[in-house]
């Protein structure tokens, strides 16, 4: 099944800036079951304690208890039986378990039918899944009408993924102000339900001033840094690049150094040619030649050329360069 997101390229495309470089879950348990046969129960948790409403249940039963314990055969084999009889939170969760072929083979094809079935019951994770089922077309037909349909549905729902793809969705349709006027509120309620692909969406939002919003740094860097203390990538190059540039509140060079290191470190390749050169003029940290080329070398090899590295790798020894190497090795 496709990622449950999509790019931010409509959006960024209709602020008409460059975009920076870039790019589980589930339930608690309730008495112990017994596995089926040949299943054993992991040695530890295995999945995140999730909202039973993720799957229509206003309360965890005995499939949702094994569910979340891993017991995933055990789980499919309680619910299907609910689930053919109608039961909505059972159809979720047998489309869950054959969606992403937990214990069993994965059979995106079935899970589609048990998606459809609890999307018409009005299950918000249903209609999202469905909905990403029905625009990637390659285990049901293509039909982007009715998942436009079953994402706004989703996103009323209070469902924040689908809220923050209905967004991508509304910005395809229309990717002019008009679209990302009426995406600014989707995006808003994903990011403040803490999901960063939104919060780094708003940041850019409210840097370039779309949808209606006048551009605002300082708030723009506000849900920058939320979205880098969740890891987003994307989100942890702009943040250090402004801690540096003091865009949108004070500069902090280290900070902003660490921020992007971190991002180099993650696989960020155009943060590693950026901490690259800061470790050349030795901004946020001391300066280091064979760090910045180290560096440099990881960014290289991911195919990203920048003509000022170059000219600064050239005038290199070549003992230097063996020695950047073997760290680069090292940082991969």
């Amino acid at each position: 099944m496709s990622n449950p997101t999509f790019c931010l390229f409509a959006l960024l495309a209709a602020m008409a800036v460059p975009a920076s470089a870039a790019d589980g879950d589930r339930p608690k348990a309730p008495p112990v079951i017994p596995p089926v046969a040949g299943e054993s129960a992991p040695a530890a948790a295995t999945t995140d304690n999730v909202d039973p409403l993720r799957f229509g249940a206003k309360k965890p039963d005995e499939a949702y208890g094994a569910f979340q314990r891993g017991l995933y055969k055990t789980a499919l084999n309680l619910a299907l039986p609910r689930a053919q009889e109608g039961d909505k939170a059972a159809q979720t969760l047998v489309a869950e378990i054959l969606s992403r072929g937990l214990g069993i083979k994965r059979d995106e094809t079935a899970a589609a039918k048990w998606y459809e079935m609890a999307a018409e019951q009005g299950v918000p994770e249903a209609q999202f899944q469905y909905a990403l089922m029905l625009l990637d077309g390659r285990f049901v037909k293509k039909d982007k009408k009715a998942a436009f349909a079953l994402m706004e549905a989703s996103a009323e729902a209070g469902n924040a993924l689908a809220q923050f793809n209905y967004a991508q969705l509304l910005m395809q349709r229309d990717p002019g102000p008009r679209g990302a006027e009426l995406a600014l509120p989707y995006y808003q309620k994903a990011a403040e339900a803490d999901l960063p692909d939104a919060q780094y969406a708003m940041s850019q939002i409210l840097a370039n001033g779309v949808g209606g919003k006048k551009p605002d740094d300082v708030e723009a860097r506000k849900w920058l840094v939320r979205a880098a203390k969740q890891n987003f990538d994307t989100a942890q190059l702009d943040l250090g690049t402004w801690l540096i540039s003091g865009r949108g509140g004070e500069r902090d060079q280290k900070s902003g150094f660490a921020w992007l290191k971190r991002a180099a470190e993650g696989g960020n390749v155009a943060a590693q040619n950026r901490v690259a050169k800061l470790y050349m003029q030795g901004i946020g940290t001391e300066p280091d030649s064979i760090f910045a080329a180290a560096w440099y070398i990881l960014a290289r090899r991911a195919g990203l050329f920048d003509p000022i590295m170059d000219d600064f790798m050239n005038g290199l020894t070549t003992e230097e360069i063996k020695t950047a190497l073997g760290r680069a090795n090292r940082l991969r």
